[in-house]
């Protein structure tokens, strides 16, 4: 390969583009948690958790502007790497209707099967035996099914894809680089568990999570464009791939 995939210099160049592009992207770090947090605020007041169809509207809200929020930190994260050779405008990083639509699509997809496998994970509560083995198949496929399927929302982003054909092509992306794929799980893990971990001890460390979660979604977003170039074995240039 012309320049094979590198874990090490794939977190470097990630740390290099969150290091240049710092402010901005914090900046709509604390935009986004802070929105968030006043939404929930708002609809604890105004609608009752027993009425089915308000909570029903309620869940559906926060999981679109969830979705919204996610695909637009991508958009900004694809900008400010593509815009070192362009400038760019605010309108830029704002997610089209479609790619909403196409990330909601695989959400719900995967939460109706993950719905489905824990019903007949409890159908088989008289079985434990049976349970235990369905229970550890499913623990591996699920894991599986995570490590093939974690760059569709990149897919959906960056090259406009639907919801099946971003799936599609994240099992091409990750064919052949499971393990490297599995490291860089383990760091991303490790950047969003730990300071989660230890904010449960010493709270002011929950603010950490501004910083770890835009920094792990660039690692996410640049594993993608070197992946890329991996498989069409060109140089590795992330800011040329789109």
């Amino acid at each position: 390969m012309y320049h094979p995939f590198s874990v090490a210099d794939t977190v470097k160049a990630a740390w290099d583009i969150f290091r240049k592009n710092f402010v901005t992207i914090i900046v709509y770090s604390v935009i986004t948690f802070f929105l968030l947090g006043v939404l929930g605020l708002i609809i604890g007041f105004i609608y009752s958790p027993n009425d089915f169809w308000g909570s029903t509207i309620v869940t559906f809200i926060l999981i679109w502007l969830q979705a919204y929020t996610t695909l637009g930190l991508y958009k900004l994260i694809f900008t400010v790497i593509d815009s070192e050779y362009y400038d760019f405008e605010f309108i830029q990083v704002i997610p089209k209707a479609k790619m909403v639509w196409s990330y909601l699509a695989v959400v719900f997809i995967f939460a109706f099967f993950i719905t489905n496998m824990g019903i007949l994970i409890d159908y088989l509560d008289e079985s434990p035996s049976i349970q235990f083995a369905v229970e550890l198949i499913a623990s591996v496929l699920g894991l599986y099914l995570a490590l093939r399927i974690m760059f569709f929302n990149t897919f959906v982003v960056d090259d406009a894809s639907g919801p099946i054909e971003s799936l599609k092509q994240s099992f091409e992306l990750t064919k052949g680089y499971i393990l490297k794929v599995v490291l860089i799980l383990g760091i991303i893990i490790l950047l969003i568990a730990l300071p989660a971990k230890l904010a449960q001890y010493y709270p002011v460390i929950s603010i950490a999570i501004l910083f770890t979660y835009p920094f792990v979604n660039i690692i996410l977003a640049v594993t993608y464009r070197k992946l890329i170039y991996s498989h069409q074995d060109v140089d590795d240039d992330i800011a040329e791939t789109n």
